[in-house]
């Protein structure tokens, strides 16, 4: 038995219990690991109220995609782990299927990666999802190189905070944007090379100016909604409009039309994008684990919870105030 959350209802976060459940063993192509930290993700959030991008099908649900521990079982089949090793999950399966919101987990052998012996496991359960998103998005699919300016909304966020950190590993430069200016300082010092408040700032205007007229590259939109009209009128001709979130959580227009039809791309992106894709993985660890090696890359973590506190870490996630990486401890 192992405690484990779940939730048998949709809703706020008052609906994830604490229940002790059997785990049973690894089937074929599976690991059964001891789970020492979990990173929280806002999809979490949005799986458990009922408005993700994919529905819950089954009650009791469960929850999580990232977490930090050691692999206890090797199911049949699976090659490259060994009981005792320390591992990272990354998000690459359906919550539907699995969740690593407990004291042990199974989950798919393809979603782990090996654990680099300079993260902890708070850190293991930090760094995975955000770098793989903004490396899948920026560099993987969209070739962002040296030179290029990437306007990144949400920037104080695990994602944006990784994405200010690959645009420098690559020579571009990152524009952050922020609500008001409350976060301004931390994010110049987390290397953002300006910082827009959008409630006190007109964003087309600044970047446009930062930019001598040209515009953004990329803008890398975890917001969605209407917003998206002005942050299209920020994008360079030829451009790239990456929508990789929805926290608006209101209707999203394609903006070419209004704007007269500029030479503008606007793509979707998940980090599943990424993860299940062995090569696009492979390529994406590599990247990682070599910038967590030179110092380029760290997780930025903005407070750790207990497992018992899963509720009142659901609240503070959904509370926006964090900068950096929401994670849950577990005390075995």
């Amino acid at each position: 038995m192992a405690r484990t959350v779940r939730f048998h209802e949709l809703g706020g976060p008052e609906v994830l219990r604490l229940e002790d459940v059997e785990v049973g063993a690894p089937g074929p192509g599976e690991l059964l690991i001891r789970v020492d930290a979990i990173g929280l993700n806002r999809a979490e959030a949005l799986f458990r109220s009922g408005t993700y991008i994919e529905k819950v099908k089954q009650f009791p649900a469960r929850l999580g995609a990232e977490a930090a521990g050691v692999v206890e079982v090797v199911g049949a089949g699976v090659t490259g782990f060994e009981p005792g090793q320390a591992v990272s999950v990354v998000p690459a399966f359906s919550m539907n299927a699995y969740g690593v919101y407990a004291e042990r987990a199974i989950v798919p052998a393809a979603a782990v990666v090996h654990r680099p012996a300079s993260l902890d496991a708070v850190g293991g359960a930090a760094v995975w999802m955000p770098y793989l998103t903004a490396y899948g998005a920026l560099v993987e699919v969209s070739g962002m190189r040296a030179g290029d300016t990437v306007v990144l909304t949400a920037a104080s966020s695990s994602v944006g905070l990784a994405a200010i950190q690959v645009a420098h590993r690559v020579g571009a430069v990152p524009i952050a944007t922020t609500r008001t200016g409350a976060k301004r300082d931390a994010l110049l010092k987390a290397g953002a090379a300006e910082v827009i408040a959008t409630g006190e700032e007109d964003v087309v205007e600044r970047v446009l100016d930062l930019t001598a007229g040209r515009g953004a590259e990329f803008v890398f939109d975890a917001v969605a909604g209407p917003g998206v009209l002005d942050l299209a009128r920020v994008v360079a001709p030829g451009g790239t409009l990456i929508e990789y979130g929805a926290l608006s959580g209101e209707v999203t227009p394609y903006p070419g039309f209004e704007l007269g039809m500029p030479a503008l791309n606007m793509r979707t992106y998940t980090a599943l994008e990424t993860t299940t894709d062995p090569e696009r993985l492979r390529r994406a660890e590599a990247f990682v684990t070599s910038g967590l090696r030179s110092g380029a890359f760290a997780p930025a973590v903005d407070r750790v919870f207990g497992l018992d506190e899963i509720v009142e870490a659901h609240r503070y996630m959904e509370a926006g105030g964090q900068v950096g990486k929401i994670v849950v401890a577990v005390d075995h």
